[in-house]
C-alpha cells in the first residue's frame, strides 16, 4: 500500500533514508522493515525558528510487491520537417518552449536568434568578464537560451498564468536537468548546467525537423492588411504565416522598429535599482541563526518594504553567486547576478529594485510610449559615466549609501570586471535613491546587520533589466496582437512574464493558440 506522509525534520534526518524510515514507520505504526520503498516528493526549508528544519512530503510503499510510481516524463517527438512553419524571434525560454509545443502539435518551428549558440556565447562572456570586449548581440542578455541561461536558472515562480508550470520542469528534466527540480519548493538549475540543457533542447528541435538560425537578427517587419507578411533579417527577407515574438526584455531595437511600423505598444510599470552583495557567510548566519551548515544549502532571503508609496524588494537572489556585467550595448553599465548549481561562491547577491510608474518617466515624455526605455537607457549611461573603464561598475557600501556619504573603502566583491568607489546616493535619481535608503534601513531590522559596516554590504549599479517598461498588447483570448492578426508577442519582452518558468509557459500558450 502507498502512503504519503508530511514531516518536519532536522536537516541531517532529511538526508538520511534510514532515519527517515524510522520516523515514517512510527507515523504508520509499523516496523521499519515494512517500509520497502521511500522517496521524497516535496521539500522546503523552514528557518523561521531558531532550529532550522526541512518540511518534506514522503511517498512510501509498505508492500514488498508494490513499487513507487515514477514521474512520467515524455515528449511526443514528431517529424515536422515538411509541416507548416511558424517563425519565432528569439531563442530564450519563451521561444524554445514555444518551439517544443509546436512540434508536439505537428508544426515546424523556425527560430531566428540574433546571438550565438551557448558554446560560442561563453567565449564572448569570457571577454566581457575580462573587460576586453562587448558583443552587442552575444552577451548575458542575448544568445541561445536568453538572459536566464547565465542567471542561475531559478525556476520558482509566483505567476498565476493559466499554464502548466510542472510541464516546464518535466521538459527540463527530459533534457538533462536534475530530477531534484521536481521536488524542491525553490528549484534552480545553475549557470554551469544550463548550457548543456539548452543545447539538448536545440538538438531535439533540430532532430524533429525544426530550424534554429543563429547570428540572424530580425531587423524589420513587413506589415500590410493587418498582417506581418515577412520579416527582414540581416541575411534577407523571409515570408511568414504566423510569428511568435519572443525577443526578450533587452531587445530595444525591436520595440523601436515596431513603433516605427505603427504596431501599438503600451507603457507599463517596471522596477529598477541596484544589486546588493554580502558575504554568503553573513547571510547564512542571519538566516539560519548560526546553525551548522551541514546538510543546509546556501541561505537565501526575500525582502519587501513600502517606501513613499512604492514597493522596494529584493529580486533574483543569488546565494553563493557572483555579480555579472549585463550591458547589451556600448557606453552603458548594467549588472545582474548568477550562481552555479553548487552555489558555492563566498558571496550572495540580489537585485534591490524600486517600483517605477509611467509618470516617473515624465522627463522623457517627448518620446511618448517609449519614455520608459529612454529612462532605462539614461540610468545605464549614468552608471557608465560614474563607473570606470568599460564594464568597471560604480559601487558603494550600503551603510554609506544610507547615510549619504562617500565610502572610504570598498569590501571585496565577486564582480570580475571590477568596481570603482562612487557616490550612488548622489547621482541616482531621487525617486530611486531615497526609497532605496529607506528600504535598506527596514531591511536591516529584518536581517540584522544587512546595512551595517561590519556586514560588508555593497551595492553595485545599476540593475535595470528586471522587466520591460513596455507591453505589446494582445487579445486575452487568442494571445495574438490586438491589431496584427498573425503576431503572437510573448515572454518578458512582450510584458507578459518574468523569469524562466513563466516565460516558458507563455511561449507554450502562444504556440497552442496558433
Amino acid at each position: 500500500m502507498l502512503h504519503t506522509i508530511s514531516l518536519q525534520v532536522l536537516p541531517a534526518i532529511a538526508h538520511n533514508e534510514f532515519k527517515l524510515k524510522q520516523i515514517v514507520s512510527e507515523k504508520l505504526g509499523t516496523a521499519p522493515r515494512n517500509i520497502h520503498a521511500l522517496r521524497i516528493v516535496k521539500r522546503s526549508i523552514d528557518a523561521r525558528s531558531r532550529t532550522v528544519k526541512f518540511n518534506i512530503e514522503v511517498l512510501c510503499a509498505c508492500n514488498e510487491t508494490q513499487k513507487l510510481p515514477q514521474p512520467q516524463l515524455f515528449f511526443d517527438k514528431k517529424n515536422v520537417s515538411q509541416a507548416p512553419a511558424v517563425h519565432i524571434v528569439g531563442a530564450g525560454p519563451a521561444g524554445l518552449f514555444a518551439a517544443l509545443q509546436l512540434i508536439e502539435r505537428g508544426l515546424k518551428p523556425v527560430i531566428f536568434e540574433r546571438g550565438k549558440n551557448v558554446s560560442e556565447r561563453k567565449r564572448d562572456l569570457a571577454l566581457l568578464n575580462k573587460n576586453e570586449a562587448l558583443n552587442p548581440n552575444s552577451n548575458y542578455c542575448f544568445g541561445e537560451g536568453g538572459a536566464g541561461t547565465f542567471s542561475d536558472g531559478k525556476l520558482f515562480t509566483r505567476s498565476k498564468k493559466k499554464g502548466n508550470n510542472r510541464r516546464v520542469l518535466e521538459l527540463l528534466v527530459l533534457h538533462g536537468a536534475s530530477p531534484e527540480i521536481l521536488i524542491d519548493a525553490h528549484p534552480h538549475l545553475g549557470s554551469d548546467k544550463l548550457p548543456t540543457i539548452i543545447t539538448n533542447i536545440r538538438n531535439t528541435i533540430l532532430e524533429c525537423g525544426g530550424e534554429v538560425h543563429f547570428n540572424t537578427k530580425v531587423e524589420d517587419f513587413i506589415i500590410s492588411n493587418n498582417r506581418i507578411q515577412a520579416v527582414q533579417t540581416q541575411h534577407g527577407t523571409v515570408d511568414v504565416q504566423n510569428l511568435i515574438l519572443a525577443s526578450g526584455h533587452s531587445a530595444r531595437d525591436v520595440y523601436y522598429k515596431l513603433h516605427e511600423r505603427g504596431v501599438e505598444l503600451q507603457a507599463k510599470p517596471c522596477a529598477m535599482g541596484v544589486r546588493a552583495e554580502h558575504p554568503q557567510e553573513f547571510i547564512d548566519e542571519v538566516q539560519y541563526h548560526k546553525a551548522p551548515m551541514d546538510f543546509l544549502p546556501a541561505a537565501t532571503y526575500s525582502l519587501v518594504h513600502q517606501a513613499q508609496g512604492r514597493g522596494v524588494y529584493s529580486f533574483c537572489m543569488c546565494p553563493g553567486g557572483i555579480i555579472v556585467p549585463s550591458a547589451s550595448d556600448f557606453e552603458q553599465t548594467v549588472v545582474n547576478g548568477m550562481s552555479n548549481s553548487q552555489r558555492n561562491s563566498p558571496f550572495a547577491n540580489s537585485g534591490v529594485v524600486v517600483e517605477l510608474r509611467v509618470e516617473d518617466f515624465a522627463e522623457f515624455s517627448e518620446h511618448g510610449v517609449l519614455a520608459g526605455l529612454q529612462f532605462q537607457e539614461h540610468l545605464e549611461k549614468l552608471a557608465y559615466l560614474n563607473g570606470g573603464k568599460q564594464q568597471i561598475a560604480p559601487a558603494q557600501r550600503i551603510c554609506d549609501f544610507v547615510k549619504r556619504k562617500i565610502s572610504g573603502d570598498l569590501p571585496e566583491t565577486s564582480y570580475i570586471p571590477g568596481v570603482v568607489n562612487s557616490p550612488l546616493h548622489f547621482w541616482l535619481p531621487p525617486t530611486i535613491s531615497t526609497r532605496l535608503q529607506e528600504a535598506f534601513k527596514a531591511f536591516d531590522k529584518k536581517l540584522r546587520g544587512y546595512a551595517s559596516f561590519h556586514s560588508d554590504g555593497l551595492i553595485v549599479g545599476v540593475e535595470t533589466r528586471t522587466s520591460s517598461p513596455l507591453r505589446i498588447p494582445r487579445n486575452a483570448e487568442t494571445l495574438q496582437h490586438e491589431r496584427i492578426e498573425n503576431l503572437f508577442p510573448c515572454g518578458e519582452g512582450a510584458g507578459y512574464s518574468g523569469g524562466i518558468v513563466s516565460s516558458a509557459v507563455d511561449g507554450m500558450l502562444c504556440a497552442e493558440k496558433i
